[in-house]
Order: C-alpha cells, then structure tokens, then sequence
C-alpha cells in the first residue's frame, strides 16, 4: 500500500467575514478549491471584539457548511424555523441545497470563541434538494481514546469509533486528533479521497519524505495514497478531512456555488424577488 505525502504547506491567510469576525482562511484562497472541499476557515479569539458581531442572516445554495466548536457557544437559526444552541464540543452539518437563510451569532460577550467552518460542494443533481441538518452534540461524538492519542470522529470510522454522518455522497472523513508527543497516527484511506491535514497546535511529521517544518494553523494538503502516517513532534491537535471529488464545474456566486453561471444568476434573483426559500 501507497503512502501518504505532503503535496503542499500552506499558512492561512487573515480575513474577516459576517460582520468583522476575524478568522483565517486556508481553503478558498489557497487553494480555490481541493473537490469537493471549497473553504475551510478557522476562527478563534479570546477578544470579543474579533467575534462578536457574529453572522447575521444570509443566504447559501447549493453547498454543506460543517460547524465544529472547540469552544465558546454559538445560537442559530434560519428560514426553516430551525434555532440551536451549539456549544464547546459540538458540529452542525448543514446541506443547504436549494436555498436557506440563516444566522450564526456567538451567545457570549467574553471568554474564547474557536472553531472551524468547512464548506462541501454538492453535486448537481443534489444542489436543489430540501435544506437538511445533521446535528452532533459533543456528549453524542464517537471517540477512540488509548494510551497514544485520542480521536474524536465526526465522519468516517477510526477503530470502533463511528461517525453520525453516513451514506454521503462523498464518502467523508472528519477527525479531530489529539497525539501524544513521538507518538503515530496511522490511517487508512480510499486512494480516490483528496485529503488534507489541518494543523491546530503542535509540530507533525507526516509519511516518509523530509518536508519543512509544520507547526500550528497550517494547512497541509496532501497526495493521493492509500496509508497515513502521522508523527507527533510535540503534543499535537489536527484535523483529518478527506472526501470523494464530485469532479464538475463549478461556478461561485458568493454564499452560492453551482454549476453554471446562469445558476447563479438565478440564486441571486430567487433571492432578491422573494422566491430563494422554497
């Protein structure tokens, strides 16, 4: 079996989005997109001013958002009557598919605020579907712990431990890892999977060849193989994504990502005439 490389480290860039909240982008700057992966966004202060303007209403089509908190509380609630409270722990896994409008703003005016937003492109025969949630509560998540490392699992399955997301048309993977310092993380993975490593805090070495030095907030997209081998240099906490590609076109339109221009020409007109929500 094939090993996993590094094909590419990157540092995420600062930005901001909602109103002013302050995180770094890695996904959708570089690279614009890794299928079926579109963004990924890391936001994490312990200055409310960095945060807590939130994410007032706004409009998605035709992608999944994944919400995972590390810490800190957030309140949603959108155009289906959905509202939630997610807190230290837990995920929202959004497929917006047709048209949803929501909010996500922080139920808290101090302490640290840190999580990651990921967005997932669908497929075009999936991108008008009906708004659907998978929600995870931290106390539900599936965990593998031992003496090396603990693995909480979002999606996919590590050992016994088995994610709540199944029968995804992208087959997904979603691991938050915590390793022990010179301890390994091996993994086995579909050859067909694009899959990226996001470093969180600590050093790793990742497969058999030298590469630079890889430590805190980077991301890490790696080669097509078939094993992962992951060592920790200190004690590390690291994300692993991967997915099936979708392998279509896509056109993006801000909060819209379809397949054609005319696609999101329509969004856009659905959603200032009033017809977005179906």
């Amino acid at each position: 079996m094939s090993n996993i490389e590094i094909k590419k480290i990157i540092n995420p860039i600062t930005a901001s989005d909602g109103a002013g909240v302050k995180l770094k982008r890695s996904i959708g700057v570089e690279p614009d997109y890794f299928d079926p992966f579109l963004m990924l966004d890391e936001f994490g202060s312990d200055n409310k001013d960095d945060y807590v303007g939130g994410f007032p209403p706004h409009p998605h089509r035709g992608i999944e958002t994944v919400t995972y908190m590390l810490q800190g509380e957030f309140e949603h609630e959108d155009s289906t009557g959905a509202k939630g409270r997610m807190s230290s722990g837990d995920v929202q896994w959004m497929k917006t598919g047709s048209g949803i409008i929501h909010s996500e703003m922080p139920a808290m005016s101090d302490g640290r605020l840190h999580g990651f937003q990921l967005w997932i492109n669908m497929p075009a025969k999936l991108k008008m579907s009906k708004p659907d949630y998978i929600y995870i509560d931290s106390d539900k998540m599936s965990v593998h712990e031992d003496n090396d490392k603990q693995v909480k699992v979002i999606a996919g399955k590590f050992e016994k431990a088995e994610g709540l997301v199944k029968g995804h048309n992208i087959e997904p993977v979603y691991f938050d890892v915590e390793l022990n310092k010179n301890k390994k993380f091996i993994f086995k993975l579909p050859s067909t999977h694009n899959t990226f490593i996001y470093l969180i805090n600590g050093e790793i070495q990742i497969g058999k060849r030298k590469h630079d030095r890889v430590k805190d907030s980077t991301l890490i997209l790696l080669e097509k193989g078939e094993v992962l081998n992951v060592i920790a240099k200190s004690n590390s906490k690291f994300l692993v994504i991967s997915g099936k590609p979708i392998n279509e076109e896509i056109a993006r339109g801000g909060p819209f990502v379809m397949n054609t221009k005319a696609e999101i020409l329509q969004a856009v007109q659905d959603y200032h005439n009033g017809t977005f929500v179906k």
